[in-house]
């Protein structure tokens, strides 16, 4: 699989291999993160996959990914959410659309991502891949944004970056919920 490969400005200038991008000098490149929500205002949240190349058996957000050369966001969201969770979505609705991070991993593999963020409702059930999913749980906006401060070494450094900015984790909107 081939990523996006963008300038400083999030424009893309060219593609290249995924298995070759995140290395110790990842290139910037396009991605994003999706925070799922059920039925009761609960948020998804889970655990990579032992095998995964950086930050494995960390807590993260609900998935994230890459879209392919050619495919918009939404596709690549709907692709995502089906292979790694199992899951159709609805209602979905970006939150963060200039999210850009870096991150190195403790084994040095470099994240260097323009990463709009999303929100998206579950229709329907989960059925998490093995490889990209050790386990999940549906926890309260409000715990999740106590546990990121408690403990953010627990957490995959996007997830303790994204959560501040969205009203999903702000104390109004934990309030209302």
């Amino acid at each position: 699989m081939d990523v996006v490969l963008v300038d400083e400005q999030g424009q893309p200038v060219g593609v290249a291999p995924k298995n070759m991008v995140h290395t110790a000098e990842t290139p910037l490149h396009l991605a994003f993160s999706c925070h799922v929500l059920n039925g009761n205002g609960e948020v998804l949240i889970t655990r990579r996959a032992l095998s995964k190349k950086t930050w494995p058996g960390v807590w993260t957000n609900s998935f994230c990914g890459h879209p392919t050369p050619g495919e918009s966001i939404t596709d690549a969201l709907t692709r995502h959410a089906r292979g790694e969770l199992g899951a159709t979505l609805e209602k979905v609705s970006i939150e963060l659309p200039d999210f850009r991070y870096r991150a190195v991993d403790a084994s040095g593999v470099v994240e260097n991502e323009v990463c709009p963020v999303f929100t998206a409702h579950l229709n329907g059930g989960l059925t998490p891949h093995p490889a990209e999913v050790l386990e999940y749980r549906w926890v309260s906006p409000s715990d999740l944004r106590t546990s990121l401060t408690a403990t953010p070494w627990a957490f995959s450094p996007w997830l303790t970056l994204q959560a501040p900015l969205m009203e999903l984790y702000s104390n109004s909107a934990a309030e209302k919920g």
